[in-house]
């Protein structure tokens, strides 16, 4: 069943689905062009990771908890008699409350590398943006990092971004406002670069993935691989589309449009 959204579904934006998303997303990418390359390439899904604290629910919701609680029942939680001495003397006394400290957990993203199979240099890399890479602190900062090691190296980079929030990473000399957005820097063109913005009302487009030389060009057809994987899994059945939509705030033209839109469905 296919989203009511005619592009990115916003609701998938929500902590609750996008880890998910994130990695099912790339796979499927992965798996559209590994038939379209030559023998002299092929697609890796690499994976990198984060440590953040429990308490960052906006990351961590769908993520185990590190914590198991001692169950209500349990003889660790009960409060031990105490005699009319001991009660007089605790009265008096400052008591101990129960409190929780935040635990690292590690948080774990993909992104893909296309590589020449012989010498397994990484021709392009293939990223999708997640909440962790533009939201500002570590994450931005360690992506931020790696996107200038490979803007100021022979690598093609394609950026994905289909999170309306928060700040976006650099780019200059962008007309579109458009909240999505697909950026395809070629290691020969540089600094120009291809970029495509996407409007919630529009599907989301196909573009091409650099190689060397005269190669040709394996399509990622994006839109039909948004539409598999959210058919596949069966985000039509789970999301809630009387919740209001995740931060930040619409447009007046998109609110009204998406009001219509929930409105006919």
């Amino acid at each position: 069943m296919s989203s009511i959204f005619p592009g990115m579904d916003p609701y998938l934006e929500y902590p609750a689905f996008w880890s998910s998303f994130h990695t099912r997303l790339m796979v499927s990418i992965a798996e559209s062009l590994e038939p379209q390359l030559g023998t002299q390439y092929y697609v890796e899904v690499e994976s990198r990771t984060y440590q953040t604290d429990e308490n960052d629910h906006e990351l961590l919701i769908g993520i185990p908890d590190a914590i198991v609680f001692s169950r209500s029942g349990d003889d660790a939680s009960r409060e031990p008699v105490q005699s009319d001495r001991e009660q007089s003397t605790v009265a008096t006394q400052i008591r101990p409350e129960k409190v929780m400290i935040p635990m690292p957990v590690d948080v774990t993203e993909r992104y893909l590398e296309v590589r020449e199979t012989k010498s397994d240099r990484v021709i392009t890399v293939i990223e999708l943006l997640s909440p962790k890479n533009k939201r500002s602190g570590e994450g931005r900062e360690a992506y931020a990092k790696k996107r200038r090691a490979i803007l100021s190296s022979g690598t093609h980079l394609v950026e994905l971004d289909l999170l309306r929030g928060p700040k976006p990473m650099e780019i200059l000399g962008a007309h579109s406002e458009a909240p999505y957005r697909v950026l395809i820097s070629r290691a020969s063109q540089r600094p120009m670069a291809d970029f495509y913005g996407i409007s919630l009302q529009q599907s989301l487009p196909s573009f091409p993935i650099p190689l060397q030389g005269q190669d040709i060009e394996p399509i990622v057809e994006l839109q039909l691989i948004f539409n598999h994987v959210f058919d596949r899994a069966r985000y039509a059945s789970r999301i809630d589309y009387q919740q209001p939509l995740p931060p930040p705030k619409l447009s007046e033209s998109d609110r009204v449009w998406v009001a219509e839109r929930l409105g006919s469905h």
